[in-house]
């Protein structure tokens, strides 16, 4: 059997995969089992910040290697310790929990805003409020959290506790906030599977200043839009937030699995001594790649994400059937006028793959994607989507 016919009969059915097996990458470029050539614009999912095959990023993960590859939690590291002051120091935020993946880091989010309300305001007060059309993770609570019906089918009962918020809706948000004891309220600042659409900077202050007034946590789930994506270092920042609670995830070890939950002054000593924990959360490895992720997303790297979100923008709107094109930095969603399907395909077919989210052709590139070959990519984006 060749190695499609071996997953499909040992790999759980789980994933609807493309009809692509990748052999190799290098920067932007992916090649397939026939050397076919592709202009990756996914970047495994938001995961592969600096592309395939980073240097800079290999060299570290083979160092730590080399001096050893995991130890328990019960034990100091370097590693570990040096990513935590260096999300702190860039973020502000006071102590970092780390874990495995974007759904762990919103697990302990939720943990740490229970927590905190039930310490200081009592245990009836465990309500999160989320959005309609959020995802947040497939394990039970996080499936709970995402305001999307259909990922609820077939899970039921899920973690009781969760209420959700139309997006953009300050009444809604106002209403549902009196009418529960709420501990946290947890949101994208956009939402990736819900669509690629940024929430309005109005609404996410309203939050925000609802937070303040009611003592309630502000948690950001930055997992997609995180490490750089958005043109600043976190989502957030674009809007001016202090959040209590952020989690990150897919780009922060840029292609190995690590999830990082920060935690802000307020809620900084709410999770103690076996209060929560994780096996494989800040190993070594991943922590030792993960630190020059960070170090790397500089003011330079942002202006440049800005700029290419700006040419994909500018070369996408106003084309043949593209009706919109939405999200924020290099997270960006097309809305066109064929099924995103038919698109999806005939990118692929022209050496170029990209992603779908909520019926949008869904765009993640590497952060240091040459500008040349993100043009050449679109143009043939733009050429998949004309009527």
């Amino acid at each position: 059997m060749n190695i499609k016919e071996i997953d499909k009969t040992y790999v759980a059915n789980t994933y609807a995969r493309f009809p692509v097996e990748i052999v190799r990458g290098q920067g932007s470029l992916v090649w397939d089992e026939t050397g076919k050539e592709y202009i990756d614009l996914g970047s495994g999912i938001a995961v592969n910040t600096f592309g395939f095959g980073d240097e800079v990023w290999k060299q570290a993960v083979i160092d730590q290697m080399n001096k050893f590859q995991h130890t328990s939690n019960l034990y100091y590291t370097e590693p570990c310790a040096k990513l935590a002051q260096a999300l702190c120091q860039r973020t502000g935020m006071k102590k970092v929990f780390f874990s495995n993946s974007g759904a762990e880091a919103n697990e302990c989010a939720i943990k740490a805003a229970r927590k905190y309300a039930a310490d200081h305001k009592g245990t009836d007060y465990y309500t999160i409020i989320t959005l309609v059309n959020s995802f947040h993770g497939r394990t039970i609570t996080t499936l709970a959290a995402t305001g999307q019906d259909g990922f609820h089918q077939d899970f039921q009962p899920l973690t009781p506790g969760f209420v959700y918020v139309k997006a953009n809706d300050i009444e809604d948000l106002k209403a549902k906030v009196a009418e529960n004891k709420v501990a946290g309220i947890l949101f994208e600042c956009v939402q990736g599977e819900g669509g690629v659409n940024a929430l309005e900077p109005a609404f996410v202050q309203a939050i925000a200043e609802i937070c303040r007034k009611e003592d309630i946590e502000l948690m950001v789930d930055e997992v997609q839009l995180d490490n750089g994506r958005s043109g600043a270092l976190y989502g957030y920042m674009n809007f001016g937030l202090e959040p209590d609670i952020v989690s990150t995830s897919k780009s922060l070890c840029a292609g190995l699995p690590l999830g990082a939950t920060m935690l802000g002054k307020k809620v900084e000593n709410t999770l103690t001594a076996g209060t929560h924990g994780s096996t494989f959360g800040g190993n070594p490895i991943c922590c030792a790649a993960a630190l020059t992720t960070i170090q790397r997303i500089d003011d330079q790297l942002l202006a440049q994400v800005r700029e290419k979100s700006a040419c994909i923008r500018d070369t996408l709107t106003g084309k043949s059937g593209v009706r919109s094109v939405t999200g924020m930095g290099l997270m960006l969603g097309v809305e066109t006028e064929k099924d995103a399907s038919e698109v999806i395909s005939a990118c692929r077919e022209n050496g170029v793959l990209v992603l779908s989210a909520h019926g949008k052709v869904r765009l993640l590139p590497a952060l240091n994607i040459p500008m040349e070959l993100l043009k050449k990519a679109v143009d043939v984006l733009a050429q998949a989507c004309a009527l």
